[in-house]
């Protein structure tokens, strides 16, 4: 099992729930307002100055899920890297 992790900003909310969707990943935990800065999208610190937040959302799925779902990053951010979006896959040795 892995676990894929996406720090996004929340303006790419349908992007990503399009490709979650694509890949068939029905179930997920979301994180909103999580805040950071990142090297080409900038600060998203939900300020005056920096009005921009992000979402994290992790889904656990199998590997060859876990590989669309890069793959559905990795063309995203093709288009939108300065909006923000990345993806982490993290092992998973059990499940409770």
């Amino acid at each position: 099992m892995k676990m894929v992790v996406f720090a996004y900003n929340e303006a790419l909310e349908q992007e990503v729930e399009g490709l979650l969707e694509q890949c068939g990943v029905e179930g997920y935990t979301q994180w909103t307002k999580v805040y950071g800065k990142g090297q080409a999208s900038g600060p998203h610190l939900g300020t005056h100055v920096w009005p921009k937040a992000n979402n994290v959302l992790a889904a656990l799925t199998d590997e060859a899920t876990a590989g669309r779902l890069m793959a559905g990053v990795r063309e995203l951010r093709k288009r939108l890297a300065r909006e923000g979006i990345k993806a982490f896959v993290i092992p998973c040795d059990e499940v409770t």
